[in-house]
C-alpha cells in the first residue's frame, strides 16, 4: 500500500511516456489516466452506461463498445456537450487513478494525467501531495509532435493550443523535469527525483 502520491502532467508529445518509464525502471507504480479512460468505458461500466443516457445509442458500435470516433465527431467544437462528457468521464478516472495509487506496492505511485490543468488542477486533484510537469520547448513539442503523428505545422499548432499553456502548467508544478530532447538529461532528473520522493515518502509513512 502507498500514501504518497505524485502527479505527472505536460503537454502533448512532451515526453510523459518516457518519464513514465524511467520511474517505473525504479520499481514505482505508474497509474495513466489515458489508458484508464479507455478501461471506464468497456461494456458494463457505469460511465459508459452514463455516456449512452447522454448522448444515445449512435455513441455505440454494434458489439456494444463505444464508438469513439462518433463521440469525437458529436463533442468537437461543442463546448456544453464536451463538458458534459467530462463531467462523466473524470470523476470515474479519477476514482480509478486513486485506486490504483491506493494499492500501489510501491513506497510511492505516480499518477499520469495529461489534461491534469485542464481538469482542475490541485482543485480536482486533492490527494496529490506533488506535481511534476514535463516541461518542453515549444519548437521541440512542435517538431515531435508532428513526427510522431504525421502531421503538419498548422494542424500541430491548433492541437497544442487547444490544451493548456505552458505557463498555466508551470503554475502548478512542485518539480519540473526539462526535456529537450535529450534523454540522458531525462533519465538523471528521473533519477534524481526519485530519491526526493523516496525521501519524502518516508516521512508521511514513519
Amino acid at each position: 500500500m502507498s500514501d504518497y502520491f505524485i502527479g505527472l502532467t505536460g503537454g502533448i508529445a512532451s515526453g510523459k511516456s518516457a518519464l513514465e518509464k524511467a520511474f517505473a525502471a525504479h520499481g514505482i507504480t505508474v497509474a495513466d489516466a489515458d489508458l484508464l479512460a479507455r478501461e471506464v468505458v468497456r461494456p458494463g461500466e457505469p460511465a459508459l452506461d452514463a455516456v449512452v443516457a447522454r448522448f444515445g445509442r449512435d455513441v455505440l458500435m454494434a458489439d456494444g463498445q463505444l464508438d469513439r470516433a462518433a463521440l469525437r465527431v458529436r463533442v468537437f467544437g461543442n463546448d456544453e456537450e464536451r463538458r458534459a462528457l467530462e463531467a462523466i468521464l473524470h470523476p470515474a478516472i479519477r476514482a480509478r487513478l486513486l485506486a490504483l495509487c491506493r494499492t500501489a506496492d510501491s513506497p510511492y505511485a505516480i499518477a499520469t494525467v495529461p489534461l491534469l490543468t485542464e481538469g482542475g488542477g490541485r482543485r480536482a486533484y486533492p490527494w496529490l501531495h506533488r506535481i511534476m510537469v514535463v516541461d518542453t520547448p515549444v519548437a521541440v513539442q512542435k517538431a515531435r509532435l508532428m513526427q510522431r503523428d504525421g502531421i503538419d505545422a498548422a494542424l500541430a499548432e491548433k492541437m497544442m493550443a487547444a490544451q493548456a499553456s505552458r505557463t498555466e502548467r508551470l503554475a502548478l508544478a512542485d518539480d519540473i523535469v526539462v526535456n529537450d530532447g535529450d534523454i540522458s538529461h531525462l533519465q538523471h532528473a528521473a533519477d534524481e527525483l526519485h530519491r526526493r520522493y523516496l525521501a519524502l515518502a518516508a516521512t508521511v509513512s514513519s
